[in-house]
């Protein structure tokens, strides 16, 4: 496995260190003015791929989509933070040689030939005279879940209440009648020369009140779930980027 000939087929590989660890995407190449060989690669490391590193090509070769250099991830990450330029001068190219113990005698300057002009998160995308930038915020995604809140129980006890009913009665009473009699009565019932005493009996009936109980189901208590739904607001704290233009702007 090469290193590719052509710059533009070195941009957006995402570079590797030697022992395997992902130091992050190429962004720019830049190759020698003389031999025309791509020299140095920058790689996109940092938070969000915001800083670029330099790293030499001297050794690099290509697998797939992964392009493997020659140096560890913590080497290339504190390399020196030279001018992204098209051109490296004298003067930052010694001092990124002098970093990674590089021969110094293999060119003087650089040339950017290709930049990945793919967008990433917080990177502005160079070339044509445009730069743009991707903005990003947060967004409240809220949902629902059930919780229990309590529970309900049906209880039943005995408890004693006094009632009181109107109920009709009958009884008999003594009435007592006097009738005189008649003539005709008189001579029925004949002559009585002998007073003698005489006894009769009358029964007398009355009703009472007589009480039973009795058990009957007079009602039904059950106890079920009903589902309302109802609002409530949710309030958090969002985040969100802005993107502000610094720099004049002359008409022509």
């Amino acid at each position: 496995m090469t290193l590719p000939a052509r710059a533009e087929d070195i941009v957006g590989l995402t570079a590797h260190d030697r022992s395997g660890a992902k130091v992050g995407k190429i962004g720019q190449v830049y190759y020698d003015d003389q031999t025309e060989q791509p020299t140095w690669a920058t790689v996109n490391t940092g938070l969000f791929g915001m800083n670029e590193s330099f790293v030499p090509l001297q050794n690099a070769h290509s697998d797939g989509d992964t392009l493997v250099v020659a140096h560890d991830k913590a080497v290339i990450k504190d390399a020196p933070n030279v001018g992204h330029d098209q051109h490296l001068s004298e003067t930052e190219e010694m001092e990124l040689f002098r970093y990674y113990g590089l021969d110094s005698n293999r060119g003087q300057t650089q040339r950017g030939v290709a930049t990945d002009r793919r967008s990433e998160p917080g990177r502005a995308d160079r070339g044509n005279g445009t730069a743009s930038m991707t903005r990003s915020e947060e967004r409240l995604n809220v949902g629902t879940r059930t919780e229990e809140t309590g529970k309900v129980r049906l209880r039943k006890h005995v408890v004693t209440d006094e009632q009181q009913v109107a109920v009709p009665v009958r009884r008999e009473e003594v009435r007592v009648e006097r009738t005189p009699l008649t003539g005709d009565e008189r001579a029925t019932a004949g002559k009585h020369t002998d007073f003698t005493d005489a006894e009769q009996e009358v029964t007398l009936h009355e009703e009472r009140p007589v009480v039973r109980k009795e058990t009957v189901p007079v009602e039904k208590v059950q106890v079920g779930t009903e589902t309302v739904t109802e609002n409530k607001t949710v309030r958090d704290k969002v985040r969100k980027e802005q993107v502000e233009v610094d720099g004049e702007h002359r008409k022509r």
